[in-house]
């Protein structure tokens, strides 16, 4: 059984398995669409709004406490309870903050990515991001199957997995293990136009703060990339349906 569905403005609908809100009744998803982007190579206020952004994380962070941080707690707790090991795979933000904090720079994949890369950043919230015309069909949120392939960004070949992890998928292909990973099929590339935002929550983190997520998101994509967010974000809970 499925839960009810929420339309995004005659795009894509997402879906919660009921078996998965049983699991975790606190698990929050935001979704919204941004429409019209432009995603360059690189953008020279891009890089000028990270050295900033870079600047103000070494004046807020320090290694030290950054795991005491409750947000960032929260995503390590949901990470152990569904199969990853967040002391080898961390949660993006966390992963992004250390980066700075350890001297290295904030990488740079395209326009889009990395403006929402920085926003995950700004608030420690994990995002991911999807090519709109490469999805199939409706998004369903889902425990995986024992054995499902799954295709990551940057991965040499497919993983296995074990039946524990949370998985988004098109109702063709997974695009999704999360709130960890992005497929490389329907990753953002120069070429994509429209784009479906998760805001990424697990228990113990509130909806205004996925809320105040995605406003920010929305911000720096469109002041980087342009575009038109063409439906209001839309938080799951994944209430059952009768």
């Amino acid at each position: 059984m499925l839960n009810s569905a929420v339309e995004i403005e005659q795009t894509v609908t997402f879906n919660i398995d009921s078996h998965l809100k049983k699991r975790f009744p606190d698990l929050k998803v935001l979704t919204f669409q941004i429409d019209g982007v432009k995603v360059e190579k690189r953008d020279v206020e891009l890089e000028n709004f990270k050295e900033e952004l870079t600047k103000q994380v070494r004046k807020q962070y320090d290694l030290e406490s950054l795991r005491n941080l409750s947000t960032f707690r929260a995503y390590r707790d949901f990470f152990w309870k569904v199969g990853i090991d967040p002391t080898k795979s961390r949660p993006a933000a966390e992963a992004l903050i250390r980066r700075i904090l350890q001297g290295k720079t904030i990488p740079n994949i395209n326009t889009l990515v990395d403006a929402y890369n920085l926003a995950s950043i700004k608030t420690e919230i994990a995002l991911a991001a999807f090519d709109a015309n490469k999805l199939k069909d409706n998004l369903l949120m889902r425990f995986a199957t024992e054995g499902e392939e799954f295709m990551g960004i940057g991965m040499e070949k497919p993983m296995r997995l074990e039946g524990r992890e949370i998985v988004v998928s098109d109702g063709e292909k997974l695009i999704a293990v999360y709130p960890h990973r992005d497929a490389d099929n329907t990753k953002i590339t120069n070429k994509t136009v429209d784009v479906v935002m998760l805001v990424c929550g697990v228990p113990s983190i509130r909806e205004e703060t996925l809320q105040n997520a995605a406003q920010v998101a929305t911000e720096y994509i469109t002041k980087f990339c342009g575009g038109k967010r063409i439906a209001r974000n839309k938080t799951f809970h994944a209430l059952a349906s009768s």
